[in-house]
């Protein structure tokens, strides 16, 4: 079978799924009209002020393509890089999140590394990872165009130019998925200030997928110590990972979720993160793949409200 036909069987599996009986925890009856609106688990998560800002960061990563590693020699000294895959955002995972901050009326500002344009994963394009759906891939390509006309898309904001001073304007941070975020956003110094900032501050910090690896940034930066230790994360798994490593990569890759859990992170995943229920600790809303982009898009924006 193709990498494509992989793909699509993965997400058709996904939207599958027997319902769960477990009723999840919800703030608002509304929240219950969508499939995955409601898949909230919560933790520790106080009542959070209302910011008077109106504006969200949102973190993109500069590659095209992240490394593969021989089977067994994906780290340390014996690491052996056999290809590189090419990879970006993930389509969905931003541009759901990103259509309903616009729809609540707030301004996004886009920033990377070096302010390259950013690259969407090849995977993410294709009608499978819609499950067939032209017009709902339409849809996010255009709200993409629409950013590259109007929002600087294609010529983010470069972390370091982004200082101290204008960090306070924001209200939240948003990281979306795609392999991306492997290759350069784990290791950054001035994302690691970045998001060091929202951490002090308890602003909202949403992420979803691959996004969290970002996460790793904040031991490059400050204290050098990694500022999400003891919170609960929701992120890709490694089990699907290992499922990507075998049927499309042909070779190992870093693991999101081990690699934050060896940094203290308590990581939250199964069937339900799968599913698209997302994770609330503190500041934090995380989730697991392109299922859970719409609750937490909603979620993060209710937290900015205060709500």
């Amino acid at each position: 079978m193709t990498c494509r036909h992989h793909l699509k069987n993965f997400f058709l599996n996904l939207r599958n799924f027997p319902k769960l009986k477990t009723r999840p925890s919800i703030r608002k009856p509304s929240s219950l009209l969508k499939p995955f609106h409601s898949h909230l688990q919560q933790h520790n998560s106080p009542k959070m002020t209302t910011p008077s800002s109106k504006k969200v960061l949102i973190i993109m990563s500069d590659a095209s393509s992240f490394p593969v590693y021989k089977p067994g020699h994906s780290s340390g000294p014996s690491a052996e890089q056999i290809k590189s895959q090419p990879s970006g955002y993930f389509l969905m995972e931003l541009a759901k999140p990103l259509s309903l901050l616009l729809e609540s009326g707030y301004e996004v500002t886009f920033a990377s590394p070096t302010g390259k344009e950013p690259t969407p994963d090849p995977l993410s394009l294709s009608l499978a990872a819609f499950a067939g759906n032209f017009y709902e891939r339409k849809r996010e390509l255009d709200v993409i165009e629409r950013m590259k006309r109007e929002n600087g898309f294609s010529s983010p904001r470069k972390f370091s130019e982004i200082s101290d001073e204008e960090l306070k304007t924001f209200a939240g941070v948003f990281i979306p998925g795609g392999h991306a975020p492997l290759k350069d956003l784990g290791d950054n110094p001035e994302l690691g200030r970045i998001l060091n900032h929202f951490h002090g501050e308890k602003k909202p910090t949403a992420a979803l997928c691959h996004g969290p690896y970002a996460f790793l940034s904040t031991k490059y930066a400050g204290d050098k110590t990694f500022a999400y230790k003891g919170y609960k994360i929701t992120a890709w798994s490694d089990v699907e990972e290992k499922f990507m490593e075998t049927a499309v990569f042909g070779g190992e890759v870093k693991k999101v979720e081990a690699s934050l859990r060896e940094e203290g992170a308590e990581m939250v995943e199964g069937v339900k993160t799968a599913l698209g229920w997302i994770t609330e600790d503190r500041e934090l809303v995380t989730g697991d793949n392109p299922v859970a982009a719409d609750s937490l898009g909603r979620r993060f924006i209710e937290k900015m409200k205060g709500e």
